[in-house]
């Protein structure tokens, strides 16, 4: 990115960063021990199939009721795609029962808050990780939990917004005749989702790496208790995104390690690729947390610079009158043995001397180079 495209006026980066907004999310968002035992039930439930080999295609959308449908829509020729969104603890059940789906990875499908992960129960694998998206209103990092299930010849995966996700590239691929999605098997489909959420993660990092720079701007213009506020703010915004996307490393070395049927061979090297992305994206999320850290220690340089400049213009001013403050005081006493009180022009003579005096240490002051 060229400096020029990330520099705005600083009053535009001001109401940018707006960090006196209300966040729902907390650092630590999740107790098992305390938190809520069921979620919520959806509002809104949408469940779209994709079922496709080669020379088939078909795609289906049906309402939170009609599960029943899905059913008939699995067979062993084709590989299907089942995508929940919204989640309603009937309707995950269901879908699980049918298909096998071991009652610990429905409780987790159900779980809020937790931590990215991969499990291998039976005859599915199953993964759990956030989908992040950036907020350009309140420059945060809002995040869904997905969980995906890889069974044979179907994937399953759950979402709670029913408005919102990332899986459109792969929807467009499946829409393509002769593509390489269509031409392998489930463990591909499950890849390509996986990859499709972490390369999403790289444009979180652009968008709070772009705030990032132009903060840092912004302190070097206006080191002012605003732009500490919004340099806490954006600190924590990327302590919650680090945070979620950490362990998704181990999700994918997870499936890297994996011994599963489930899992071609030449599949394999595709999670590696991912692999390497998320490690990136870990280093790159450090990266700009250092900036946070050196853009703080900027902040409090600046201050420090500001406030020693305020001190030396007090400082000179003070030393300027002191001299004229001490002759003042002299000639101010009411003693009456004082001869020069009673010379004639004498307060003249006094005033010109103290203004030479001054003129006299001020350029003596610019020759130091002491202002």
């Amino acid at each position: 990115m060229s400096r020029s495209n990330r520099i705005l006026p600083i009053q535009d980066v001001l109401e940018t960063l707006n960090p006196f907004k209300v966040k729902k999310q907390r650092l630590m968002n999740y107790n098992p021990a305390t938190g809520p035992l069921t979620r919520k039930p959806a509002p809104c439930e949408k469940i779209t199939i994709f079922n496709y080999s080669t020379t088939h295609f078909e795609e289906v959308s049906l309402n939170g009721g009609e599960v029943e449908a899905i059913f008939k829509h699995i067979n062993s020729e084709n590989v299907v795609w089942i995508n929940v969104d919204g989640i309603n603890r009937q309707t995950v059940h269901r879908i699980c029962g049918e298909l096998g789906v071991h009652i610990l990875l429905e409780d987790d499908i159900m779980s809020i808050g937790q931590r990215a992960k991969m499990d291998e129960i039976g005859e599915h694998l199953f993964c759990l990780l956030p989908m992040m998206y950036f907020n350009a209103e309140s420059c945060t990092v809002d995040q869904e939990q997905v969980s995906v299930v890889l069974g044979k010849n179907f994937v399953i995966s759950f979402q709670d917004d029913a408005e919102r996700d990332v899986f459109n590239h792969v929807r467009d691929k499946l829409r393509i005749n002769n593509s390489r999605i269509r031409s392998v098997g489930a463990d591909y489909l499950c890849y390509s989702l996986i990859d499709t959420i972490v390369d999403s993660y790289y444009q979180i990092i652009e968008k709070l790496g772009e705030r990032i720079e132009l903060m840092e701007d912004a302190v070097q213009h206006q080191p002012n208790t605003r732009a500490q506020a919004r340099i806490n703010f954006l600190r924590k915004e990327l302590l919650l995104f680090k945070r979620a996307i950490a362990p998704v490393r181990e999700l994918v070395n997870g499936f890297l390690k994996s011994d599963s049927e489930l899992l071609e061979e030449r599949t394999t090297k595709y999670f590696k690729d991912v692999y390497d992305h998320i490690v990136q994206a870990n280093d790159l999320a450090e990266n700009y947390r250092d900036m946070i850290l050196n853009i703080q220690d900027l902040y409090h340089t600046q201050i420090n610079l500001k406030m020693n400049e305020i001190m030396k213009v007090l400082a000179v001013v003070t030393t300027l009158m002191a001299p004229l403050t001490f002759i003042a005081g002299i000639y101010g006493m009411n003693f009456e043995n004082m001869p020069e009180l009673r010379t004639r022009n004498g307060y003249y003579y006094t005033l010109g001397f103290m203004l030479l005096m001054l003129i006299g240490m001020i350029l003596f002051f610019r020759k130091k180079r002491w202002f």
